[in-house]
Order: C-alpha cells, then sequence, then structure tokens
C-alpha cells in the first residue's frame, strides 16, 4: 500500500471535480448573460435566478480548489506506531467481518477513490466516524451510533 499513490488518486479526483465545476460556473454564467434571459417585464427573474446559481458554481469553485490546495500541502507520514490523524491510512473491519478503506483527509469528506481495484473513501476529523477514529490505534474498537442504532468497527490497520 503506497500512500503516495492513493494521494495522487485523490488529487486526480479533485481535479475532475475542480473541472466540473468549473464547466458549470461558465454554463451558468452564459445563461444568465444571454439575450434570451433579459427580463420582458418585472416579473420575469429568470437572468436573476442564472446569476445567483452563478454566484453559486463560483463558490463551488473556489471551495474545489481549497480542498486540491489542502491535499497537495498534505505532508505523508507512517502511522503505523502512532495514533490516527489527517493523512493516516485506515482499514475498518465491522461485526459481520464487511472491510472498509478509508483515508483521513483535511477536507473532501464523503470522496472515493479507487486504488488497485479497492474504494477508498475519505473522511476528516469533522465527521462522527472521522472523530471516532481520531487518537485511536491500530486494534482499537470504536463504536459508530447514529440514531437508535450502532455499528462497532475493529480498526485492523492504520499507516
Amino acid at each position: 500500500m503506497d500512500k503516495q499513490l492513493i494521494v495522487e488518486a485523490i488529487l486526480t479526483a479533485l481535479e475532475a471535480k475542480l473541472a466540473v465545476a468549473r464547466s458549470s460556473t461558465q454554463r451558468a454564467i452564459d445563461a444568465a448573460t444571454d439575450e434570451e434571459t433579459v427580463p420582458e417585464h418585472k416579473y420575469d427573474t429568470l437572468a436573476l435566478e442564472a446569476s445567483y446559481l452563478a454566484h453559486g458554481q463560483a463558490m463551488r469553485v473556489l471551495e474545489s480548489e481549497n480542498e486540491l490546495n489542502l491535499m497537495r500541502q498534505l505532508k505523508l507520514r507512517d502511522f503505523s506506531q502512532q495514533a490516527i490523524a489527517v493523512g493516516a491510512y485506515v482499514e475498518l473491519e465491522d461485526e459481520l467481518g464487511k472491510q472498509q478503506c478509508f483515508f483521513i483527509a483535511p477536507c473532501a469528506g464523503g470522496l472515493e477513490v479507487n486504488y488497485l481495484q479497492a474504494s477508498i473513501y475519505l473522511l476528516t476529523t469533522q465527521s462522527p466516524l472521522g472523530k471516532l477514529l481520531k487518537g485511536k490505534r491500530e486494534e482499537d474498537e470504536v463504536t459508530l451510533t447514529i440514531g437508535e442504532k450502532s455499528k462497532i468497527y475493529d480498526i485492523v490497520t492504520v499507516r
């Protein structure tokens, strides 16, 4: 398991996300400034709505750029003898024996990347599971409770 290759996969996914956001922003700007969106009367709000959409898409571009910059600045280290923190690769196993792979990231929680035909999910330390894992070590156990449901995870691998 090469964490640098995982980070490269994450960067590729974030760059693709940024490209989509930029494209969406441009389409929204084009719609807001198109001749067909010029208001015909005071109740015609198509141009105004399109400008709101363009602003929202521009904010999405900024967020994507920030995520990309944070991931580029991430310093990788080995966590095999340390507590889980940002930059750790973690494998969990639930009580049914199902394993899941996570990368503790500074941002982009929920993003899924593929590495060696395995799915790796990004977790931030602000997420419920990320909060539980922070500070834990290999062979520890955590219990995630959401609503009335609880799920127990064994920490199998930390790198």
